[in-house]
C-alpha cells in the first residue's frame, strides 16, 4: 500500500514537503515512523502523528491512500511538557522513542 507523508516545521528540512511512502497492507503508524528513525533523530520523542488529519496513536493501522502528517513541536514545547505528562495522546503514556516506535512495530 502507499500512504502519502507530509512533513512540518523542522522534518521539512529532513525529508521535503512531502512523499509518496510504500508500505506493507496492515502497517501501523509505528512501523511508518521507524522507517524516518536514521534522520533527525532528535525529534522523535516529542513528535505528533495525525492521519487523515486527526491524531494518531502508534499502534493505528494505516490504510492504502492515508495522508499522514509529521509534526515537530514549534519553538521548543512540546504537548508533554505543556499537559504534564508523556505524549498520552500518542504513545500509551509513554514517551516516542525509536525503541518504544520500534516495538510497536514487531
Amino acid at each position: 500500500m502507499r500512504v502519502r507523508v507530509l512533513y512540518f516545521g523542522v522534518l521539512k528540512d529532513y525529508f521535503g514537503d512531502g512523499a509518496d511512502v510504500g508500505l506493507p497492507d496492515g502497517a501501523t503508524v509505528a512501523e511508518l515512523l521507524v522507517q524516518h528513525e536514521d534522520r533527525a533523530n532528535f525529534v522523535w520523542e516529542s513528535i505528533a502523528v495525525a492521519v487523515n488529519r486527526e491524531y494518531a496513536k502508534l499502534g493505528d493501522v494505516l490504510h492504502d491512500g492515508d495522508e499522514v502528517a509529521l509534526l515537530p513541536p514549534v519553538s521548543g514545547g512540546c504537548w508533554c511538557c505543556a499537559h504534564g505528562d508523556s505524549l498520552a495522546p500518542l504513545a500509551d503514556a509513554s514517551p516516542l522513542r525509536p525503541t518504544s516506535v520500534r516495538a510497536h512495530a514487531d
